[in-house]
């Protein structure tokens, strides 16, 4: 059974498939800012730039369809390097559940099993690159958590280029709708799918590429679809809110999100002009030029055109009857400063980015190691600063989670905490190093291991192992306290020799 989409009045399913619809469309391609008026780079842009793949520059000069080939040998995909530094720090260890002063139960501190268990059982070890790549280089990614066939909870990495929140009004954390807007393959179909806190609806169109009106009324080309073998249109949202988790990137730039490589476009586009120009000079200047002046040369009788006299070879001599001819060569461009271009635009955009100098010049050579660490201070700073905003998003994600499972008391924890990878650069020695330094300061052995980057699971089999050690260790001896006790102790041990006899001298020692 197909129902017809009304889209009039406020915040019924149509007007927010409509509201949705149109802000998950209007962001793909550039836009003007409405605040500034300059061009705001829509996710079509991002994706190219860190793709590789950024739009021609006009470059004076050059024509444009030799400077589209040009750019396969020009392009130097910086912004990619900014992406992957940051990306690459970013990885989500555990979860912890559980207060930190309860009773001293060391339980408490530990990493939550059942928090593993859902994010293995989702992949989420690989997934969870995705959603902070996805975050990093489109403004923001989502995660969406729902039931599956067996009761467990299904985590899903989605992309902002198919999803879009609306918060409630005047209440930044919580959500009034979800929608999620793609294409469906198999039946050729655009599907969408709504999410609010009571219900959840389905929408299809048969257009490939659909459009939301301005206007208000109805939605034209788009049907609710019935939910199956029931009357309705809608089916109920037994989690009592939208399960959608946001993780939005750079929150401080701009509420809905700002692209880790999004303020260096503009020098990534410098960098693309200045490689351009540095091979239109390599394939036009770069080699010297020869003249010959008063040479006569002849011409093809045929075509009219001049003969050319001479050909470019290392071995051939040039010589002429004429005594006034004179050979010369014009001097080669200089391809230094187009060099030094690139490298001063390189320097900026990885001083506006905080990545290190040495990720993008590759220029490191007798440099210590406290210089590399103080070198990658500013890339350090920034990556915990995306985790403690990704890592509120991934505690949301698990309390969701053990909604699903009717667990309401980690569904409410709020004193949950994500348990993150160093994003620090150190070596095992300077790890080990610390560690004994902490446990002479009394620092628990739990946390020791910690701090030397030994996952949750890897902690918690060494503990058994630990254990095992313990109870297989050989017992020391007991103490001695009576003068006749050590007397009696002598006389009953013997030695026996290599005839079976006991040896006195070894008993006497």
């Amino acid at each position: 059974m197909q129902v017809a989409v009304k889209a009039s009045e406020v915040e019924s399913p149509g007007w927010w498939l409509r509201r949705l619809g149109r802000r998950i469309l209007d962001e793909q391609p550039d836009s003007p800012d409405p605040a500034t008026g300059d061009v705001r780079p829509g996710l079509d842009t991002l994706r190219n730039f860190a793709e590789g793949n950024p739009p021609i520059p006009h470059v004076l000069g050059v024509e444009p369809r030799e400077a589209k080939d040009w750019m396969r040998d020009a392009r130097t995909n910086y912004t990619s390097l900014v992406l992957d530094s940051s990306a690459e720090r970013i990885h989500v260890d555990g979860f912890r559940f559980g207060e930190p002063d309860e009773a001293a139960s060391q339980d408490a501190q530990k990493a939550d099993d059942d928090a593993n268990r859902i994010w293995q059982e989702n992949s989420m070890d690989a997934d969870a690159d995705l959603v902070h790549y996805g975050a990093l280089s489109q403004r923001r990614a989502f995660v969406l958590v729902e039931r599956g066939d067996d009761g467990r909870p299904v985590l899903t990495h989605e992309t902002p280029r198919q999803v879009a929140v609306e918060h409630a009004q005047g209440n930044r954390r919580q959500l009034a709708a979800g929608l999620k807007l793609w294409r469906d393959d198999w039946t050729g179909e655009t599907r969408a799918t709504l999410w609010t806190p009571t219900e959840i609806r389905e929408f299809r169109t048969a257009s490939e590429n659909p459009s939301f009106s301005v206007a208000r009324g109805d939605l034209r080309g788009w049907d609710a679809v019935a939910v199956p073998n029931s009357e309705s249109d809608s089916s109920a949202n037994v989690l009592g809110m939208v399960p959608l988790v946001p993780f939005i990137n750079r929150r401080t730039r701009r509420p809905e999100g700002f692209a880790e490589h999004e303020d260096v476009l503009s020098i990534q586009t410098r960098i693309n002009i200045s490689l351009i120009n540095l091979i239109a000079a390599m394939k036009y200047g770069a080699f010297r030029q020869r003249y010959a002046a008063g040479l006569q040369v002849d011409e093809d009788p045929l075509t009219g055109e001049k003969i050319q006299p001479f050909q470019l070879d290392i071995r051939r001599l040039w010589t002429v009857d004429d005594p006034e001819v004179r050979f010369g060569e014009f001097s080669a461009t200089d391809l230094r400063p187009y060099i030094a271009a690139v490298s001063s635009a390189v320097q900026d955009l990885a001083a506006i980015s905080r990545t290190p100098p040495h990720y993008l010049l590759g220029q490191v050579v007798n440099v210590s190691g406290s210089a590399l660490t103080a070198a990658e201070t500013g890339l350090v700073s920034k990556v915990r600063d995306r985790q403690r905003a990704f890592g509120e998003s991934w505690e949301a994600v698990m309390r969701l989670a053990f909604r699903v499972l009717g667990d309401e008391a980690r569904a409410s924890a709020w004193h949950a905490e994500t348990l993150w990878q160093d994003p620090e650069s150190r070596s095992v020695a300077e790890l080990a190093d610390a560690a004994v330094k902490k446990k002479a300061a009394d620092v628990p052995w739990r946390q020791r291991m910690e701090d030397m980057r030994y996952t949750p699971t890897q902690i918690a089999r060494m503990e058994i192992d630990r254990a095992a050690d313990s109870m297989n260790a050989t017992p020391p001896p007991a103490p001695i306290t009576d003068i006749r006790d050590a007397r009696e102790q002598r006389d009953t041990r013997t030695t026996i020799g290599r005839d079976g006899v006991a040896d006195d001298d070894a008993i006497a020692a």
